[in-house]
């Protein structure tokens, strides 16, 4: 069984595309406007925009969460700023010898998304 899709909630498709277009650095798969349905590709997963979905919690991979916040610069207000919450010894839950870091963003419709980076110390 294989993860294929997950909807966030967004009450302004444009809005959000713009918003996950600047995140995500590429652009929108798909978009139907009269289903006001948003996709875009998170390598071979559909990120579905959707005013009808309920908020979600996305946990976003990215190579360095302080330049991803330098990026976003205005774009996103910071709910937690930038930390190490584990260092993995093994490869069980991400590389061994890397620190895991994570910050905490509100993107465009308010949703609190997660930046994850694996660093080494």
């Amino acid at each position: 069984m294989d993860l294929v899709q997950i909807a966030q909630h967004a009450d302004d498709l444009t809005r959000a595309a713009d918003f996950y277009t600047v995140l995500l650095e590429r652009e929108p798969l798909a978009r139907f406007d009269d289903q006001g349905l948003l996709f875009f590709d998170l390598d071979g997963i559909r990120l579905l925009l959707d005013p009808k979905a309920p908020s979600g919690l996305l946990y976003l991979r990215v190579d360095n969460v302080h330049e991803t916040l330098e990026r976003l610069g205005d774009l996103v207000q910071v709910e937690s700023a930038p930390h190490v919450i584990f260092r993995h010894d093994d490869d069980i839950l991400g590389p061994a010898g890397h620190d895991e870091w994570q910050a905490f963003i509100r993107d465009s419709e308010g949703n609190l998304v997660a930046l994850v980076a694996f660093q080494k110390p």
